[in-house]
């Protein structure tokens, strides 16, 4: 595996475990889906049973729309609607297809921000969205997370997405990448920056293991749409903030069963 040996984060408070001063060193990787690449080992990697029924089409928020990637959220660009993922989980333009070759829809580009050192690349989120096939927007439940064991979440209208500033050391943490239903709790909230990776502004730790397939993934903190996963810090979670995500690429987080869309008016690739 690919991975830098260390990387600092820059802690905003003094309740974390591990800490020293104010900053806090952990191994960081990518989890993307990448052949050479091995995954993570940890004790416990099966699925967790569910406890409800798949809807058709099927939600992929919270759920892996490939082997190596999970969906995060729903959104709306206009009159577009969009699955959102981790920016290292293809390439802008992409046409990803499922395993009979029908396309689910084309990557668009990632999270960017202007102000960044020199021959770097800086994010606000490890963000990006996928613009879905028609046939793979499951209508009526675009306000939903499938957290597999932990049931399906539906956001009432309005429901505001978690910035960085929201999310504090103690909050209690979800993800069911892989089908595998974990929680936990924040260890850790501060800028990650690392002499070869992209540099984040706020990255949140976390104490649930994750591995090669949770990328992407939809976190809810307190019951609330808060982030994506982005990497696997020491083998524990590294996720940065959903409203950072959206508001860069200027998404609307779907809140109403037809995000305020319908099939008719949708526009989609």
């Amino acid at each position: 595996m690919n991975r830098p040996d260390r990387a600092d984060l820059a802690l905003t408070t003094r309740r974390a475990r591990i800490v020293r001063a104010t900053t806090i060193v952990l191994a960081a990787t990518v989890l993307a889906l990448v052949g050479y690449w091995t995954a993570v080992a940890i004790e416990d990697r099966n699925e967790t049973a569910r406890t409800t029924t798949r809807f058709e089409p099927p939600v992929w928020a919270g759920q892996n729309f490939i082997v190596g990637c999970a969906g995060g959220f729903y959104a709306r660009h206009e009159s577009t609607i969009v699955l959102t993922s981790s920016a290292h989980c293809g390439n802008p333009g992409d046409t990803l297809r499922d395993t009979h070759g029908q396309p689910i829809g084309v990557l668009g580009p990632r999270a960017q921000l202007e102000e960044c050192p020199e021959g770097r690349f800086c994010a606000p989120s490890d963000f990006l969205a996928m613009a879905l096939a028609p046939d793979r927007i499951p209508w009526g439940h675009l306000n939903v997370v499938d957290m597999g064991a932990g049931g399906y979440r539906t956001m009432d209208p309005g429901t505001r997405p978690l910035a960085c500033p929201d999310i504090a050391v103690g909050d209690r943490v979800e993800i069911d990448g892989r089908e595998h239903y974990r929680s936990g709790t924040v260890i850790v909230v501060g800028p990650y920056v690392h002499e070869t990776d992209t540099i984040f502004p706020c990255m949140i730790v976390g104490d649930s293991l994750v591995t090669t397939g949770d990328s992407g993934g939809a976190v809810l903190v307190r019951g609330l749409p808060a982030g994506i996963v982005a990497r696997e810090l020491e083998g524990r979670l590294g996720f940065t903030p959903l409203a950072e995500g959206l508001d860069n690429l200027g998404l609307i987080l779907c809140t109403t069963p037809d995000c305020d869309l319908s099939p008719e008016r949708a526009v989609q690739p």
